[in-house]
């Protein structure tokens, strides 16, 4: 009889986590339904937006654990202002320097939830080689089959604001807003 017990506790110890594991589910991040924009004040007088053409990444979902993460790539040389000098501007070591860095990343460590929904992502992100904790507002999560694909997919809005002094990018300050607006629509699609 211990033997059993012995092997049932063992069984169980083994099992538990397993199933706990399967509850998770990875979704790939839709590159064409993604793309982060950018909003800064422009001496005063506007507002200039930009955004990223080009995203990659990654969400872990387990919703009844209330559990997961965030792992997002941007491609900074997908950089688009509308114009193609603006472009080149805003690439160069003052601003972006994509020649240097490449890409941003945001590595969430935890996913905030009310009842099934995620509001809130928070973790680390990385501009210019420099890694801050910041905290993403998530608005309009859902989860569900695709319309047209039928593929079982999960959409969101994000939303944070940065200082890019936090993060080196200095030029024409405070001519320039230091406050950067930073939003994006995303989707992904379940592996």
């Amino acid at each position: 009889m211990k033997k059993f017990f012995a092997s049932f506790a063992l069984a169980t110890a083994v099992a538990v986590p397993a199933l706990t594991a399967q509850a998770a589910d990875t979704y790939t991040i839709d590159p064409n339904h993604t793309f982060p924009l950018f909003e800064v004040n422009h001496l005063g007088f506007s507002t200039q937006r930009g955004r990223f053409n080009k995203t990659a990444g990654t969400v872990v979902l387990d919703t009844a654990a209330k559990k997961g993460s965030v792992e997002l790539t941007i491609d900074v040389t997908s950089l688009d202002m509308g114009f193609p000098t603006w472009d080149q501007h805003m690439a160069d070591e003052g601003f972006f320097n994509t020649a240097k860095f490449p890409t941003i990343t945001f590595k969430s460590h935890k996913l905030v939830f009310e009842g099934d929904k995620v509001v809130a992502a928070e973790g680390d992100f990385t501009l210019l080689g420099v890694t801050k904790p910041i905290k993403l507002a998530v608005s309009n999560f859902k989860c569900g089959a695709n319309p047209m694909t039928k593929k079982e997919m999960c959409g969101a809005e994000i939303s944070t604001t940065i200082k890019r002094s936090d993060f080196g990018m200095m030029k024409y300050l405070p001519a320039i807003g230091d406050d950067i607006k930073i939003s994006s629509a995303i989707e992904a699609y379940k592996q």
